[in-house]
């Protein structure tokens, strides 16, 4: 008798343009949704190069005003985006009006915040909304529709249905979260990634397939989430050491960029797990990149939960060795499988040491030590990782336990 299907929601933008090239449609799109945009931007990079006032003229063009109201080039903290908003109201944002998000995860989750809290004025503050820190506020006022166009290929925060907000004084790393703060519309061209630098794709990269692999066997893991994950998979891993070592190939590009945008819709439906929680965790302690976090992470999360999730392990596995198998003969990957993955006659041990190497090969730190962490910040960080991501760990995970993780990779 076949296994009965799970009730399941599933939550995703309403609208996804993907390709080179796709920036063109930013100022018909946001025509669509208002009158006049305004516009958070990351990377200074895009000034520079002239593309952010080419997307104003196109807006112009389009008959939407553009607003530039903020450039953010950090993981936004409680006050950038409490400045934000205030700005935005100061303007008398609301009908007729709409955000654009263009630059990596801190500029989109930024602007979901503003696009959120520009209607809902009930709170003093961002935090008085943020889980577990704040008074319990609730996003119960449609934000203002949104358009969000990555610039990095890794965070999936186009897709997702929360605005990540830090603190450094009291010290957290939390979300504000409704399912109306994922992006009306998303716009993702392959091209706007090519000026990242190479530890920039790398640490972004490895946050998608992080999200790929933690979404996948979340305990709330779902049946479309769970396809997703592994058609992203398929396409991050033959492409991320391509796209760092060989920055201009555009296919790799799009494969990282398409792999990021899937791993967005999975972790907003089926949550993460262990190496995100204590990336949160490593953010707030030592400011430590996100991406850069989950790699370090990463290696260790997969041999923990295996215990609990073999068969989703054994999976994972394969679908690596099948992305690994049409490689051609000089690709890095291909090298390591004649070297060492053939010989592995588990797909689980298959999935853990394609990661480890794709961590080596990307020179990702093997160790806390090496990132900046000192012996006595592990008990804090055991402590800050608790929260939503670590709520959808396949394995329980007790504090004691966590430390010893934690001690072990230091």
């Amino acid at each position: 008798m076949s296994q009965q299907l799970p009730a399941y929601d599933f939550i995703a933008p309403r609208k996804i343009l993907f390709g080179v090239g796709r920036r063109s449609a930013i100022g018909a799109e946001a025509s669509q949704l208002g009158r006049r945009c305004f516009i958070v931007s990351g990377s200074r990079t895009l000034e520079r190069s002239g593309q952010l006032a080419a997307i104003c003229d196109e807006l112009r063009r389009a008959g939407v005003e553009p607003l530039h109201v903020a450039t953010q080039t950090r993981e936004p903290l409680v006050q950038d985006v409490d400045q934000l908003v205030e700005s935005i109201r100061q303007q008398a944002a609301g009908s007729g009006d709409c955000v654009l998000g263009i630059g990596g995860g801190s500029a989109i989750d930024l602007a979901k915040a503003a696009a959120a809290l520009a209607t809902n004025q009930a709170g003093d503050t961002v935090q008085d909304y943020l889980e577990g820190v704040g008074r319990g506020l609730k996003i119960s006022v449609p934000p203002l529709p949104m358009i969000a166009v990555p610039t990095t290929s890794g965070t999936g925060a186009e897709a997702t249905k929360n605005s990540v907000i830090s603190s450094h004084s009291p010290a957290f790393k939390k979300s504000l979260r409704a399912d109306s703060m994922v992006p009306a519309v998303v716009i993702i061209d392959p091209e706007l990634t090519l000026g990242l630098a190479p530890d920039t794709t790398a640490y972004t990269g490895m946050d998608a397939i992080t999200q790929l692999i933690e979404s996948y066997v979340s305990r709330r893991a779902k049946p479309i989430p769970q396809a997703l994950c592994i058609d992203g998979l398929r396409l991050a891993i033959p492409a991320i050491i391509t796209a760092v070592e060989r920055p201009d190939d555009v296919a790799a590009r799009a494969a990282m960029s398409h792999a990021a945008l899937l791993s967005g819709m999975a972790l907003a439906n089926s949550g993460l797990g262990l190496a995100h929680g204590v990336a949160a965790a490593l953010g707030v302690t030592a400011n430590v990149p996100h991406g850069l976090a989950c790699a370090v992470m990463l290696p260790s999360a997969m041999r923990i939960n295996r215990v609990v999730a073999e068969a989703s392990f054994n999976e994972l596995g394969r679908v690596m060795r099948a992305a690994v198998a049409p490689l051609p003969q000089d690709h890095p990957l291909q090298e390591w499988h004649a070297n060492h993955g053939q010989s592995l006659t588990s797909d689980g041990d298959f999935a853990v040491e394609l990661v480890s190497y794709l961590c080596q090969r990307l020179h990702i730190p093997a160790t806390l030590r090496a990132i900046g962490i000192r012996a006595d910040q592990l008990e804090a960080l055991a402590t800050g990782s608790k929260g939503n991501s670590m709520d959808g760990n396949p394995r329980e995970v007790s504090q004691p336990e966590l430390l010893e993780l934690l001690q072990k990779l230091l």
